[in-house]
């Protein structure tokens, strides 16, 4: 089988790679890219090879609207040769379109109801695979019909954190002689359609900074700007791609605003705070009811600081990853046999 993996952003890399090694061994995978975040230094850290289709067209709506035909046009351009049978990816608005030209099956994955582009993807996709917690309501809101959803059981984090449990699993002990705390930050994603929330993290980042090694992980080259001017000095900006295992072992809070990065630090039991301004993600509210995730959209440093303080790490959810397990397994399923 000739498999297509559309990978549009830094996250989906981790989710992939694993399902990507295992079905490799069988089959034939051809990988395409989109150049957002950290997405392609992230497919060289692993070693995927891959082929950059197209460019993100930024944060506007026109722009958006204006990019999406391109970009579809693009990829059935690559792709129309190439005789592919099966059409994978997560959040890609742009792959079930394409699968559906190329006259090949889809399976569509996301866990974000507010985005606008899954409505082409539900409208194209051959296969609809969503988490468990997503609701009946927001699928039909989105013109997903019922033949086509699967559920997966917990999150799509532990598809693929279960797999890291022995890399991870001691990271909730503590380092001793650890002269200061870390805390690492997540930006807001500046460029998504979904996301019109504030800018908000400068009086928490400069309230935080005296007080615990402060760690920022910017979502692209601007954001590393922004963070690097004069006024966040003792700030460490990461100028290049981090991988969770280089994050976990040595956070001791993770401040987020939403995300998956915000949800894998949940999963594996280090203390979480959202600052998400936008509606919830049902998927978010799946994680707080659990006490993985708390969500403060208005986060002071003072709050912040009691909240390192009194909380403690915890080992990895092992729930969410027995079900990331099942999840894993039932999507590797529907890949090979529909």
């Amino acid at each position: 089988m000739n498999i297509w993996l559309e990978i549009s952003n830094s996250p989906h890399i981790n989710m992939f790679s694993g399902m990507l090694e295992d079905l490799a061994r069988a089959h034939e995978f051809i990988v395409t890219a989109r150049p957002l975040a950290n997405t392609v230094q992230l497919l060289k850290l692993h070693g995927i090879k891959h082929t950059v289709v197209g460019k993100h067209y930024g944060a506007g709506r026109l722009a958006k609207a204006y990019g999406y035909p391109v970009r579809v046009g693009q990829l059935w351009n690559f792709l129309k040769d190439k005789k592919i049978d099966i059409a994978v990816s997560q959040s890609s608005f742009h792959s079930p379109v394409v699968a559906r030209l190329l006259g090949v099956r889809s399976i569509y994955m996301n866990d974000n109801e507010h985005a606008l582009g899954n409505i082409p993807a539900y409208l194209a996709a051959s296969t609809i695979l969503v988490p468990e917690c997503l609701s009946p309501e927001n699928l039909r809101r989105q013109f997903a019909a019922p033949r086509k959803v699967r559920r997966y059981p917990g999150v799509k984090e532990g598809i693929y954190l279960h797999r890291m449990e022995q890399v991870l699993g001691q990271s909730h002990k503590l380092r001793n002689g650890k002269l200061r705390r870390s805390i690492y930050v997540r930006p807001e994603p500046w460029t998504a359609q979904y996301y019109n929330g504030a800018v908000n993290f400068l009086e928490v980042l400069l309230g935080l900074k005296n007080e615990a090694s402060v760690t920022l992980l910017p979502r692209d080259r601007e954001q590393a700007q922004h963070y690097g001017e004069p006024r966040f000095e003792g700030i460490r900006v990461v100028a290049g791609a981090l991988d969770i295992v280089e994050i976990a072992p040595d956070c001791d809070l993770f401040i987020g605003a939403g995300g998956t990065m915000t949800r894998e630090m949940a999963v594996l039991g280090i203390p979480t705070i959202s600052v998400y301004q936008e509606k919830l993600l049902d998927v978010d509210r799946y994680l707080m009811a659990r006490d993985a995730l708390l969500h403060r959209p208005h986060l002071t440093a003072a709050e912040a600081l009691r909240y390192l303080e009194q909380s403690t790490r915890r080992p990895p959810n092992r729930e969410l990853l027995q079900k990331g397990r099942l999840a894993c397994d039932m999507i590797k399923a529907a890949i090979v046999n529909g």
